[in-house]
């Protein structure tokens, strides 16, 4: 029992690092402003697709290529713009490209910015949810 607890809080340290749960935001609230049609915030994909409506597809951020395109992105919007970020390629502790778009979000001093809180994957907690959709 000791072991499973130190290795649960290890991979907790490991997530807060990076962000805390308020810096999550759950799918299905995102669904929710999307569907009421509210004023939306910047919502952007920085992973190997944009399946979420009214998403801006950044692309993967595991290098410097997509980390200049995602600075690009974020350059034509204030500070304080309410950001969403998700990649949804797989859970967050094997994920190349949240931390990675995190660290430039507070680089450049975003600091009205979320995680999608997609613990599976795009598929599994976006798409079978029946949630909005890009169209192909």
């Amino acid at each position: 029992m000791i072991v499973i607890t130190c290795v649960s809080l290890n991979i907790n340290a490991q997530t807060n690092k990076n962000w805390n749960h308020k810096q999550l935001i759950e799918p299905a609230e995102l669904a929710g402003m999307i569907a009421k049609k509210q004023a939306l915030p910047l919502i952007i994909s920085v992973g190997p697709g944009a399946y979420i409506e009214h998403s801006i597809a950044i692309g993967m951020v595991d290098n410097p290529e997509g980390i200049e395109k995602l600075k690009k992105e974020l350059a034509n919007h204030a500070a304080n713009t309410k950001v969403i970020i998700y990649c949804g390629c797989c859970p967050f502790e094997h994920c190349p490209n949240v931390r990675p778009a995190i660290e430039t979000l507070k680089a450049m001093k975003f600091s009205n910015y979320q995680l999608l809180n997609l613990t599976h994957n795009i598929k599994v907690d976006w798409i079978n949810k029946g949630y909005p959709v890009t169209t192909l």
